[in-house]
């Protein structure tokens, strides 16, 4: 059974970098899906894409973020990672890891993180 599970700081405070990561487990980040991505929701806000990493290595980031984010991976962990530096109030949501295989994407359940001012 796959599992993908975020991990990190649930409280960062202004003008810092927020880093999370996601552990998979289950599946091979490499090998068995096309990309491995972070999604955020802000409350009261639809889901916002972040950016991606694609099995090639090659990543994507949304141009709002492209700035500010960065994405990696640990193939030997089967890990990759989100840092976003420069919080501000504003990045306080719940932030989502996924991989897609194409047909659907497995998630993992959130994490919470909140930017203090």
């Amino acid at each position: 059974q796959v599992q993908l599970q975020e991990s990190g700081p649930g409280l960062v405070k202004s003008s810092q970098t927020l880093s999370l990561t996601c552990t998979v487990s289950g599946g091979s980040i490499t090998t068995n899906y096309y990309y491995s991505a972070w999604i955020r929701q802000p409350p009261g806000k639809g889901l916002e894409w972040m950016g991606a990493i694609y099995t090639s290595g090659t990543i994507y980031y949304s141009p709002s973020l492209k700035s500010r984010a960065s994405i990696s991976r640990d193939t030997s962990k089967n890990q990759f990672t989100l840092q976003l530096s420069s919080v501000t109030p504003e990045d306080t949501a719940v932030y989502y890891c996924t991989a897609s295989k194409g047909e659907y994407n497995d998630w993992g359940q959130g994490t919470q993180v909140t930017v203090s001012s």
